[in-house]
């Protein structure tokens, strides 16, 4: 059950979701100092990572050789992860009124390790409802970008360094997108597609004209 749907809940939750390059990192700073100039109380955390045991995990998801995990044994691990990020960081924040800004979260394992990788994207949710007790976004924002401006900004940004699931195949990516644009479609009121391709004051635009009903309620 989301957090939210507790009356002991007074902040928010906004996940910023896309595949690599799309500029989650840029808007997810943008949007907060946004949020914060509204007077706002807003922390920014991303996944895997947040909390002292979920980055530990980070390090052994993203480095090594591409073999190093199956697509199993890496759902899990996101899904450890993430439990310990949702209680220990996201929902207290929420609890005590903040709103929280996340950098990937649970449809990136639905589009990364089903969509991508192979899994039903049942055992997924299944792993999500044992570690994270189901808990859901407010609202998730999909940046969604073509492939070869993607590409170009991460050459731009990291070089020929890819982290080990960056670094997979062009068509793996390709289905990572497709993913996270049919879950958009499937659930468009709580997970809202953008264009990341225009100049990022655009985008965050258009973003805070996605959230203004949370920020007027």
């Amino acid at each position: 059950m989301n957090v939210q749907n507790s009356p002991t809940t007074l902040g928010r939750f906004i996940t910023i979701e896309g595949g690599e390059g799309c500029g989650k990192s840029t808007q997810t700073k943008q949007i907060a100092h946004r949020l914060s100039k509204l007077g706002l109380d807003v922390i920014i955390t991303r996944e895997p990572g947040g909390t002292d045991n979920a980055e530990a995990i980070r390090e052994l998801l993203l480095n090594g050789g591409d073999n190093r995990w199956d697509s199993r044994a890496e759902a899990l691990l996101f899904a450890a992860a993430r439990g310990d990020h949702v209680r220990n960081l996201i929902k207290p924040a929420l609890i005590r009124g903040q709103w929280v800004l996340c950098d990937r979260f649970l449809e990136s394992s639905r589009a990364y390790q089903s969509g991508g990788s192979g899994l039903s994207d049942a055992t997924i949710l299944q792993l999500h409802n044992i570690g994270s007790e189901g808990f859901l976004p407010d609202r998730v924002l999909v940046l969604d970008l073509d492939e070869d401006t993607a590409n170009k900004r991460v050459f731009i940004r990291d070089g020929d360094v890819r982290d080990r699931i960056g670094g997979r195949p062009k068509e793996f990516h390709t289905a990572v997108r497709q993913a996270f644009r049919d879950y958009a479609q499937q659930d468009s009121e709580r997970i809202k597609l953008i264009d990341a391709g225009a100049d990022s004051d655009e985008v965050t635009d258009s973003i805070m004209d996605i959230l203004q009903d949370m920020i007027n309620a």
